[in-house]
């Protein structure tokens, strides 16, 4: 009696396995027969179905996992992390950037200032002194 309560519960694991993998599975991956009759095989002959669509059906090196292709959250898609990351040190980078640009503005204008008009002290002096001189002449 507990053999056949086993046995049943195993035919009963093979062919739901076998019918989901077949159901998961896309029709262009199917090898043999086509997605359809490949159900069909499996509700005729449930056992022998699961069977032959293993071995036979089922597309090369897949498992039912991978026949999930993406990621559920972005957070678990590689390529997802690996463009955050190249954006988020892209816009560090052009932050820093800005900051080294901004400073040199800064020294610019501060040295511009300074220099009394883009001359620098002996040029002002020198101005200076001429026009003292051009006042004392007349």
């Amino acid at each position: 009696m507990l053999l056949r309560v086993a046995l049943a519960v195993a035919v009963l694991v093979i062919f739901v396995y076998g019918l989901v993998d077949v159901i998961r599975t896309d029709g262009r991956l199917t090898r043999g027969i086509s997605k359809p009759a490949w159900i069909v095989v499996m509700i005729v002959l449930p056992v022998i179905g699961a069977i032959l669509w293993l071995l036979i059906g089922r597309p090369r090196g897949t498992s039912p996992q991978q026949s999930q292709r993406h990621p559920t959250a972005p957070d678990d898609d590689p390529d997802f992390l690996r463009n955050l990351e190249a954006r988020r040190r892209n816009q560090a980078e052009a932050e820093r950037l800005k900051r080294l640009k901004d400073e040199l503005d800064t020294k610019a204008k501060n040295h511009g200032d300074g220099k009394a008009g883009g001359m620098d002290k002996h040029e002002t002096d020198k101005h200076e002194t001429d026009e003292h001189d051009t006042d004392e002449l007349k």
